[in-house]
């Protein structure tokens, strides 16, 4: 301890108990706005003082020297990201006024009442009878109407979960988002794959249905499959044009499609009750003719199984949150229940008592053949008109939605930011539009065309992302149990929803097993898409040391010079900055944080920000420069801004500080917490 003017940092521990102690265990600072300190005596170090001298900054010379390099030619400077630095920033008037134009931007989003929620995810659901009823039938015969009706009653399970989640995080985009906040980003993707892969089969789905609704009423001069892909060339214009998701236009389709079908319904029961019930006891005579107890069970089961489809679109409700008023959600999912739970029964219901049960078993265009039968040509064709719209209003929403999932992906920053371009007359992200469509054209074809094979993966699709909410509830309950939420729901209605899911997906499985076989098809292929494009530093950090272990490859004078391509493209891509807003000076919280961003952002570059009203942490500098020197490959700024942390002043610096919201980090809020959490913007990483 000869030099003892060395800078040092001290730690000063919490205060402990100093009855049987004759020596002093706290230490304060001579000078408030100094971090060092003299090394203390020898009977001083022997307590709880942790004091440690500070490495040298040279500008420019790394923080490791001993680490040997896993590359030959290539030393571990190259991964230096450099020294970090301390700063105070008080936000101007202008940037204050900016953040506050861009929250209430947000806040006048929230106009959405019940009913026009209700109308934006209603159409995928209630267009679902179309292409329900004939795959049910198809499985279950005369007991569709009761498998239906079990169908739509496990939707009791998932209500309370979901209302549970939006309460707790209410932002569009789940349940990748959820999963973003209350597990790893890894996880997260898995969502991004499955509800990606949804949005597909929606589209791919209703596209099929509606050109084989009209060829079944009008003699096309080409084939079926023509027909889907003039339907997608059609709503990629569309969707070039810049049409966004319309609320009045929801309601408007919504409310031709509910005229129609309760037409249908009024000339159905007319002509039930004039006809009486010997169609319906002829059906059911022939529907149940040597079959035991056991196999009417497994009939009704496998029926509940394939009509899990007729509920696609529930798990639309939750990308609409953020744009609700307060406390529409339980209502918006209230109302999505009970017409699907009343529709789809009741008009299967109708089919078996007045068609007999051969032409119900065809599976060609039911509904507009119960309509020719109850009041004629004119209605068959309202039906059809109908069936044409809605299901080609579901393309429209699978598109708009896979194309918000796409952008929300390249924001952070999973995807390429070539996703983010648009025409320049529409602002229509024409990548996003040609990506999400030709993979949907190429899920059609590979299955042969066949409208049957899709429709079974859909219905797994759906039950593996419906499968997502509950687990997303564990992992808030378990991750972030401080997150303030407005209702929460029994353990064992969340057990329940797993179960059935796992319970109707492996019904679907003993049906066709093939469904299994194109489900994990394409969802490795999005996952391994995903996984590659978010860790493109790594996938080059090898590509570099395959190159490195061929020295052949440094000699020649066409491949020479890669290396040096390969190590700017690294780290032009790690040059993204990140935030961690922090709120105390602990050390273990701070490096739990920067290992979340290390684990989970490709970034050279993180802010450690405070905001505060003149009462800086004591020790915040001191740790901000220990966690600096520990991770070589980050650089670790610390910014004080003064000021409250409101989502007005936090937008307002992201603003200042061109750093995205969505990649700025925080802890889980506490009960007490004043603002939304929607309002920030940011990520929850922490307890």
């Amino acid at each position: 301890m000869r030099n003892s003017e060395k800078e040092c940092i001290s730690i000063a521990p919490p205060s402990h108990s100093t009855e049987n102690s004759s020596y002093p265990t706290n230490y304060s600072r001579t000078n408030s706005d100094s971090l060092f300190g003299t090394l203390p005596s020898l009977n001083q170090s022997q307590f709880d003082i942790v004091l440690r001298r500070q490495r040298t900054r040279k500008e420019g010379k790394p923080k490791f020297t001993a680490v040997p390099s896993r590359f030959l030619n290539l030393t571990n400077d190259f991964e230096f990201a450099g020294w970090g630095s301390i700063s105070h920033l008080t936000l101007t008037p202008e940037d204050i006024r900016q953040g506050e134009v861009e929250l209430n931007s947000f806040r006048e989003q929230q106009v959405l009442g019940q009913f026009t929620a209700s109308a934006l995810a209603a159409n995928d659901i209630l267009g679902g009878v179309f292409y329900t009823l004939p795959s049910v039938v198809a499985v279950a015969g005369v007991y569709s109407p009761i498998s239906l009706f079990v169908a739509a009653l496990t939707l009791f399970l998932w209500r309370p979960v979901m209302e549970e989640m939006a309460s707790a995080l209410p932002i569009s985009g789940a349940p990748y988002t959820y999963l973003l906040n209350v597990s790893t980003k890894s996880v997260a993707l898995l969502g991004a794959a499955l509800l990606l892969l949804d949005f597909s089969a929606t589209a791919v789905v209703s596209a099929a249905t509606a050109a084989s609704y009209l060829a079944g009423e009008v003699s096309l001069p080409f084939p079926v499959y023509v027909g889907v892909a003039l339907v997608f060339v059609l709503f990629t214009f569309v969707s070039l044009s810049g049409l966004r998701e319309s609320a009045r236009v929801a309601t408007g389709i919504l409310a031709m499609h509910a005229v129609v079908i309760i037409m249908l319904i009024v000339a159905s029961v007319i002509a039930w009750g004039r006809g009486g019930m010997a169609q319906l006891s002829s059906n059911w005579s022939l529907g149940h003719v040597g079959m035991s107890p056991s196999a009417i069970a497994r009939q009704v089961f496998n029926g509940v199984c394939i009509g899990m489809i007729g509920l696609t679109g529930f798990e639309c409700a939750p990308a609409y949150t953020s744009k609700m008023k307060q406390n529409c959600y339980p209502k918006v999912l209230r109302n999505l229940h009970l017409s699907v739970l009343i529709l789809t029964s009741v008009m299967m219901l109708l089919v078996v008592a007045l068609l007999p049960l051969d032409v119900v078993e065809s599976g060609n265009n039911i509904l507009s053949l119960l309509a020719q039968k109850v009041a004629g040509r004119w209605l068959r064709i309202m039906v059809v008109v109908d069936a044409v719209v809605v299901l080609c209003a579901g393309v429209l929403t699978g598109i708009l939605s896979a194309c918000e999932l796409l952008v929300k992906l390249s924001c952070d920053r999973v995807l390429p930011r070539v996703f983010l371009a648009t025409v320049p007359s529409t602002g229509a992200p024409y990548v996003t539009v040609f990506s999400f469509i030709a993979f949907s054209v190429l899920i059609y074809a590979s299955t042969g065309a066949t409208l049957t094979v899709v429709s079974q993966m859909f219905t797994m699709v759906w039950l593996t992302v419906m499968a997502l909410f509950p687990i997303s509830l564990i992992f808030l309950r378990f991750s972030r149990p401080r997150l303030p939420r407005g209702s929460k729901c029994s353990l064992f209605v969340v057990a329940g929803a797993i179960g059935v899911a796992v319970t109707v997906a492996a019904g679907n499985v003993a049906i066709d097993p093939t469904i299994a076989g194109w489900f994990c098809l394409y969802l490795i292929i999005l996952l391994v898409l995903f996984y590659m494009s978010h860790n493109k530093v790594t996938m080059l950090r090898w590509i570099y040391w395959a190159y490195d272990q061929l020295p052949w490859l440094h000699r020649l004078q066409l491949t020479k010079g890669w290396g040096e391509g390969l190590i700017r493209l690294m780290r032009s891509l790690r040059r993204q900055e990140v935030c961690l807003l922090v709120k105390t000076d602990e050390i273990n919280n701070l490096f739990n944080m920067i290992l979340y961003v290390r684990h989970n952002e490709e970034t050279s570059h993180l802010k450690i920000v405070h905001f505060h009203n003149k009462d800086i942490p004591s020790e915040m500098e001191a740790n901000a420069k220990i966690l600096d020197e520990a991770f070589p490959e980050i650089t670790v700024d610390l910014m004080f801004i003064e000021g409250q942390f409101d989502p007005k002043n936090l937008t307002a610096l992201a603003l200042h500080l061109k750093i995205p919201r969505s990649l700025m980090f925080m802890n889980s809020p506490g009960p007490n917490f004043r603002y939304p959490v929607a309002e920030f913007g940011t990520r929850i990483i922490s307890i």
